[in-house]
């Protein structure tokens, strides 16, 4: 027991020594060759904060390493980093995250446009040095001397969700209440200009990030599950946070703006017939009767009752959602199925990888949170495994706006969408795929979406959760990694939690 506490004390002094945390198990150069790969395959014509030649520095010190025997899946994985590093831009107020490298004429200060922000903020909550994203969210709510970018709310957003789920992997309360007021005023602005005579609240689906749907509009003020599901999850993130920041009433408030909304949904947002949440038509007040891969978002925030988890039966069926380069943004079988997309943007059932990383948040949700039996952990790795396969192009790692279902091929063909930063990826492995599901208190939960047929061996290394370093290892044999034979999960070198079999498991930090 003396051995043990004393090489604990070791490992948390090296982390301090060097001023960023290591690796318990990995070598980190021994995924440079990554990164080197990825300098060789263009030119750089755009530098921001980060250039090519320091990328791998700043990997190292930055993300966590992952380790499987898919190489191709691992190198997705590193590539997901290298590109998120070209969207840190360094402004005259701080650092902030692009989501085009190339300049937008609708963007905001500084490039920014805030139809991704929550994924930035679910993507980068992983990286070590909190001051990227500090920075980004200060200058988005408060970069206008003061106030809020001008743009903030010209996207449908889940920024407030996603900064509370921030704090469930650092820990840090401190920044929630500081902006609590913000966030509130953030949520009054949506209410004032995008609620309806109801709880619901409404979109025009190029808002919505979703341009030429076929449920909708450029120009029609429809209630959608997309923008109702981010205003359900941006007011219980609000409750939290004002419990927190020790304001009950205020809590309290947003937990029943939160219920209302929940019960709207699932009144007049579920279409019965087809089993699954839809676009409620302004014109008639009727659904839209179609599927649309929207219907899964509301999982994104746990919102549905169990009795709705029927409508993810359609996910992994070839005739509605499952298709051979990834999830459809839109039921195949409908007559309007990709027949008038315009303007470079077509979300009328083309493959974007904006959605694929919400229905995959929100099917590890299902997986975690509700008993069900549509879907398996199965199904999780094996479309995870499909959106890693999608990011490709020309025989090399590449990620784009949006894909044709069935080759795979990007659809846009000039450099606009290049490196998009628009998805998550990286978040559906640590949070998916290895299972580790944040949360408020000092238990650590791990849950890996994967059966032990499918990968005999995994880790991850270097995960900087609570203040520890987290390490996870499904280790089927004990060879592999001669730490532990089975599941291991270790937090700055010690055991925390165990088991032979590949399932759930928790332990105390």
């Amino acid at each position: 027991m003396r051995i043990v506490k004393l090489i604990v004390f070791i490992w948390a002094l090296v982390i301090i020594t060097n001023g960023y945390s290591q690796p318990f198990v990995l070598k980190a150069d021994d995924y440079k060759h990554y990164a080197d790969r990825f300098n060789t395959m263009e030119d750089e014509p755009i530098v921001q904060a980060v250039p090519n030649s320091e990328a791998w520095q700043w990997m190292r010190h930055n993300i966590p390493l992952f380790d499987c025997p898919d190489k191709s899946f691992e190198e997705i994985y590193y590539f997901r980093w290298w590109t998120l590093r070209k969207h840190i831009k360094k402004t005259d107020q701080g650092y902030v995250l692009t989501e085009f490298l190339v300049n937008r004429s609708y963007a905001d200060k500084y490039n920014l446009i805030s139809s991704a922000l929550g994924h930035h903020i679910y993507e980068s909550r992983w990286l070590h040095d909190q001051q990227y994203m500090d920075d980004n969210l200060r200058i988005w709510y408060r970069g206008n001397n003061g106030k809020p970018l001008s743009h903030l709310r010209a996207y449908s957003s889940w920024n407030i969700d996603a900064v509370y789920n921030r704090y469930l992997v650092n820990g840090n309360e401190e920044p929630l209440k500081n902006y609590l007021p913000d966030f509130i005023n953030d949520y009054s602005g949506w209410e004032h200009e995008k609620r309806t005579s109801t709880a619901l609240f409404w979109q025009y689906d190029v808002r919505d990030a979703m341009e030429e749907t076929i449920s909708g509009g450029r120009k029609e003020k429809n209630p959608r599950p997309s923008i109702n599901g981010y205003m359900y999850g941006n007011a219980k993130a609000l409750a939290a946070i004002a419990k927190l920041a020790g304001d009950a009433n205020t809590g309290q408030l947003y937990s029943r703006k939160a219920d209302s909304i929940k019960t709207e949904v699932q009144q007049k947002l579920w279409n019965a017939k087809s089993r699954f949440f839809e676009v409620r038509k302004e014109q008639g007040d009727t659904l839209a009767n179609v599927m649309e891969e929207i219907g899964f978002i509301p999982w994104y925030f746990n919102l549905p009752d169990a009795r709705y988890n029927v409508a993810w039966k359609h996910l992994m069926n070839p005739r509605h959602f499952n298709a051979p380069a990834g999830i459809t943004t839109a039921d195949r079988s409908h007559p309007g199925f990709r027949t008038h997309g315009c303007c470079k943007c077509e979300w009328d059932g083309a493959v974007w990888p904006f959605a694929t990383a919400q229905t995959l948040t929100a099917m590890a949700n299902l997986l975690n949170n509700y008993k069900q039996s549509e879907v398996t952990k199965n199904d999780y790795f094996l479309q995870l495994k499909k959106y890693a396969a999608s990011q490709h192009k020309g025989g090399k790692p590449y990620i784009g706006e949006y894909a044709d279902e069935k080759t795979g091929e990007w659809l846009t063909k000039d450099d606009r969408g290049r490196y998009y930063n628009h998805s998550t990826f990286n978040d559906l492995v640590i949070t998916g795929l290895a299972g580790l599901r944040p949360r408020a208190d000092n238990i650590i939960e791990v849950n890996p979406l994967l059966s032990a047929k499918q990968w005999d061996w995994f880790m991850l290394d270097n995960i900087l959760y609570h203040g520890k370093v987290v390490t996870i290892i499904w280790d089927k044999t004990g060879k592999k990694y001669g730490k532990s034979k089975g599941l291991s999960v270790w937090a700055n070198g010690k055991l925390v939690a165990k088991s032979k079999k590949l399932r759930q498991v928790t332990g105390k930090l």
